[in-house]
């Protein structure tokens, strides 16, 4: 990662990360398939109170069906999907809905939900996931 400006904390001005570096992966998210990489940026920096992952899924893999609470304080996210590269389906109890570049999806607490790459090439998306602020 790049620090920009001087080497103190208090007079950086920016911060610069690539997806290229840091990238961990997941086994079997939440039950699902496959394995997913993920970058996260910017973690233990930023005070917007958002995760901000870029998540690449290769043919076949799924991230496994879960819900965030709303009744539980550390898991009461909401989650925005954004999707950069290949073809990707939000599985949800009733429905499925075909993502695709360029598509984005918001999924609140208390909504059952999953992903997968049932496509031939793999699947890119930004990830961003962040606590509900008030209706």
């Amino acid at each position: 990662m790049t620090l920009g400006g001087s080497p103190e904390p208090a007079v950086r001005r920016y911060w610069k990360a690539s997806d290229r570096e840091g990238v961990r992966e997941y086994p079997a998210m939440h039950e699902g398939e496959g394995t997913i990489r993920v970058r996260s940026f910017f973690e233990g920096i930023t005070r917007m109170g958002v995760h901000f992952d870029v998540w690449e899924l290769p043919p076949g893999a799924t991230e496994g069906r879960h819900t965030h609470r709303s009744d539980d304080p550390k898991d009461d996210w909401e989650e925005f999907y954004y999707v950069v590269h290949g073809r990707g389906v939000a599985i949800f109890e009733h429905e499925e809905v075909e993502l695709g570049p360029g598509d984005a999806l918001l999924v609140p607490p208390d909504v059952d939900h999953g992903l997968a790459n049932r496509g031939q090439e793999g699947l890119r998306i930004v990830l961003v996931i962040g606590k509900p602020g008030p209706p």
